[in-house]
């Protein structure tokens, strides 16, 4: 597949840069912003964030004034290893959405109709992205975050995922009806240069990959360069280890 450069995904609320001291509950972190503040911020990420939770790390959260939100900040991005790296796992979504609709990635062009969060499947799954072509032809896309990595190899998935795990048969299974069907991993980091799945923290997430990719369900690793203005999606990574 050839690449061709995408536009960037702006921060549309202010962005602050801090600290971070903890993440708990899950969704919560606290931020130790320059003014001094101590603030809780919303942490959008439900995963095991495996190598970002270092304190006194430099982070980035936006702020929105939304009176109907209990947490007005939200942990956006972490300096790690020398790196930024993307923690809001609602962004990829956005990226490729927008990158679809700008015809920025060959593979999808020439559909119809695009439609987000679309049920589908076997299991009473939600499909991240369905593309219907003037053929009818339907190409069902999952899109996944990836923050995690090996060396100059980012991983996929750095816990179990038993969602991630039905995904990927449900897109087998979209094979099989005689549809087109992706996984893209949005790497939210540019200090790699190779993807592989994370066999050590999920072996059956890989070997479903695995077999995934040979049934035919495509597999498109991008790579994103992150600043304190945005996200831009800068290239695919050719081949998946």
């Amino acid at each position: 597949m050839s690449f061709r450069k995408l536009t960037p995904m702006k921060f549309i609320h202010p962005v602050f840069k801090g600290k971070f001291l903890k993440r708990y509950k899950r969704f919560f972190a606290d931020i130790l912003l320059e003014s001094g503040e101590t603030i809780i911020a919303h942490c959008p990420n439900t995963g095991a964030m495996q190598g970002l939770l270092v304190e006194g790390s430099p982070v980035w959260v936006t702020h929105n004034n939304d009176p109907k939100r209990k947490l007005h900040y939200t942990w956006e991005m972490s300096y790690i290893d020398n790196t930024m790296v993307g923690v809001n796992t609602q962004h990829p979504n956005k990226i490729i959405v927008e990158a679809i609709e700008n015809n920025k990635i060959p593979d999808f062009e020439g559909y119809s109709k695009l439609d987000t969060e679309v049920k589908y499947g076997k299991q009473n799954s939600r499909i991240d992205i369905l593309l219907t072509y003037p053929d009818n032809s339907k190409y069902f896309v999952e899109v996944k975050n990836v923050h995690y990595k090996d060396g100059d190899t980012a991983v996929f998935p750095d816990s179990p995922t038993t969602r991630g795990l039905k995904h990927l048969e449900e897109l087998c299974h979209m094979i099989d009806e005689g549809h087109k069907a992706a996984a893209i991993y949005c790497i939210q980091r540019n200090d790699v240069k190779d993807f592989r799945f994370g066999e050590e923290f999920d072996p059956n997430y890989a070997k479903m990959a695995e077999k995934a990719l040979e049934k035919g369900v495509k597999m498109l690793p991008f790579i994103c360069n992150l600043t304190a203005d945005g996200i831009i999606m800068d290239q695919k990574i050719p081949k998946i280890y």
